[in-house]
């Protein structure tokens, strides 16, 4: 109703408009239907003629911002096209550098070596010895650019692949002998018949622990090493062999860290703990119960994830045993991952006498 009763008071007025005009030109008391459709029609075409002057104005307002826009993009590109031609002539003026012969002279048996150690094809179809050169200079320099985001464990596989060589086999030899024999004292009796690790130990003396897991891990990587050295030449060349050689000498570098802590006396009392058991139950051969204190050790008890909203207040119910050291750093995740590396090794060397107690 509002409606309607609006619609018929604009039509009244248009029409008392129209009737006024009229009036002072003419005194008459009617209004001809074509005056009105005319009034209509002026009216209709004002509307249209300010729509078409609105619209013009954000055609125009839109072009200008294309122009922009496409000006822009030309700039970029041009900034781009010039250091292309930068890099390009840099990349030119270093490729001169590398082609002279005296900057890079090696014999081709060493070339040939080189890119087999490297993986790489030792001749191209139509290379010459010159370009044989300047492509494993080219490899050599990516390697060198590169050797910071390199992965530490295919560094250790390379070195490993280095130290096989046939001149490091015989120094080697001579060294085991040497080594051998003096560990044969140490290595004589087994790991597990050292003195026992107790737990009563946190409470009665821990400074003895600290004495006691160093001597136990470390007996323990010296007999891993005795192991990988003891292989057949034929295993230790194998890509299986390589891996597991890596893998221990690998482990060797995490645990240092680890060790000298132990040295200073310095770890965490909840951390102490956990190795505590791990090493205890390693000595009984069991191995069930000695992962389940790794994973303490490594993820804790604590709900995972937390969460980033309700982290702090969640962070302030967890107590010291469910905290996941595992997150603390780089390096302290490194030593744990290492301990259970050591967990399988000594228990495919010393299996338990229960089946129950091996670890998946």
């Amino acid at each position: 109703m509002n409606f309607l009763k609006a619609e018929i008071e604009n039509k009244r007025k248009f029409l008392e408009n129209i009737h006024s005009e009229e009036q002072e030109q003419k005194k008459k008391k009617y209004v001809r239907r074509s005056d009105v459709e005319k009034k209509r029609e002026q009216q209709y075409l004002a509307e249209q003629a300010e729509i078409e002057k609105k619209r013009e104005e954000c055609f125009t307002k839109f072009r200008k911002e294309k122009d922009k826009r496409i000006k822009r993009y030309l700039l970029l590109l041009l900034a781009e096209q010039e250091k292309a031609e930068k890099s390009a002539s840099d990349s030119e003026g270093q490729k001169e550098e590398y082609d002279g012969s005296d900057t890079f002279n090696i014999s081709p048996e060493e070339v040939v070596r080189r890119l087999r150690a490297k993986g790489q094809p030792i001749r191209l179809f139509g290379e010459s010895d010159k370009d044989r050169k300047t492509r494993l200079r080219a490899l050599e320099l990516i390697e060198e650019r590169t050797e910071g985001q390199r992965n530490d464990f295919m560094r250790t596989l390379e070195e490993m692949d280095t130290n096989l060589d046939l001149e490091a086999l015989k120094k080697q030899q001579d060294e085991e002998e040497s080594r051998t024999s003096k560990k044969k004292k140490t290595t004589e009796d087994s790991v597990l018949d050292n003195t026992p690790i107790s737990i009563e130990l946190l409470e009665k003396d821990p400074d003895k622990l600290f004495v006691l897991i160093y001597t136990f891990l470390r007996r323990l990587i010296r007999e891993w090493e005795q192991e990988m050295n003891n292989r057949p030449d034929h295993v230790k060349r194998s890509v299986q062999g390589k891996l597991s050689a890596a893998t221990q000498k690998q482990t060797n570098e995490y645990m240092q860290p680890f060790f000298r802590t132990l040295k200073k006396k310095s770890i965490e009392p909840d951390v102490l703990a956990r190795v505590t058991e791990i090493t205890h139950y390693m000595q009984k051969r069991e191995y069930m119960n000695a992962n389940d204190a790794y994973l303490r050790l490594s993820i804790g008890n604590a709900p995972w994830p937390i969460g980033i909203i309700h982290e702090r207040s969640a962070r302030e119910k967890i107590f010291s045993a469910q905290v996941a050291h595992v997150l603390n750093d780089e390096t302290t995740r490194k030593w744990i991952q290492s301990i259970k590396r050591l967990m399988t090794f000594c228990q495919s060397k010393y299996p338990p006498e229960d089946n129950s107690q091996l670890m998946g």
